[in-house]
């Protein structure tokens, strides 16, 4: 998949190709909502990969919704764009499916002065509660939420899901290395379930100081060719 970026700023990471594949394991169909979308990279692979998905998207940034569309157009996929803020949104759609790679950098972390990386990065700009209330009124019945955050903030993430009556049913945690603590969780949550969460095993992203063969075999799956250009 070819995917024009921004030449500065904020690009795709890895944390969106692992996002990718977590939710190819679900294996969506219907309407799908892709919240913050960036240049669209996983909303585009996740509907390149499931030809049942009508995908739809929301992003408030101007620069990043330019690079979506064409993004969607050289690749030749269907893609209803929305403008503008999640948390203001409009609609009387409910989706099937609704995912994100939201922004998660906490309060009191060093903010950065680039405005388009402040608003991909930090959670000030779309904060749990009002995020997952939005996510909970968008949603069809026991529909599927499918994100990835923080790993440190997983108990306020489980907490604010509880306060709009989702559940967690899937977790994975992704390790830098075997032996490092979890930078970032993979989470499927559904509204209004009553299963038990399962807890995947640990995705290790590096072997040494190589990439490791999940890594690789996932990048090699996803096949994207990033161009960093000005639009």
């Amino acid at each position: 998949m070819l995917l024009y970026q921004p030449q500065s700023g904020y690009c795709y990471n890895s944390d969106s190709i692992f996002l990718y594949d977590f939710i190819n394991h679900f294996q969506p169909k219907g309407k799908i909502l892709d919240v913050g979308a960036g240049c669209g990279v996983v909303g585009l692979l996740v509907a390149r990969d499931n030809k049942k998905v009508e995908l739809e998207a929301v992003e408030k940034q101007a620069a990043f919704r330019e690079y979506a569309k064409v993004n969607a157009r050289v690749n030749n996929i269907e893609y209803m764009l929305h403008e503008g803020d999640f948390l203001e949104l409009q609609s009387d759609e409910k989706y099937d499916y609704i995912i994100s790679n939201p922004p998660f950098y906490p309060a009191g972390v060093q903010k950065s002065e680039d405005e388009m990386l402040f608003h991909a990065r930090y959670n000030v700009n779309l904060p749990l509660e009002p995020f997952f209330k939005k996510v909970s009124q968008l949603l069809k019945p026991r529909s599927h939420f499918i994100f990835c955050y923080d790993a440190t903030q997983f108990a306020l993430v489980c907490e604010a899901l509880a306060k709009v009556k989702m559940r967690v049913v899937d977790a994975q945690f992704v390790h830098p290395k075997s032996d490092r603590a979890a930078s970032l969780v993979m989470v499927h949550a559904r509204n209004g379930s009553k299963s038990m969460m399962k807890v995947w095993p640990p995705f290790i992203s590096f072997e040494g100081n190589e990439p490791s063969q999940k890594v690789q075999e996932l990048y090699k799956k996803a096949n994207t060719q990033s161009i960093k250009c000005q639009i």
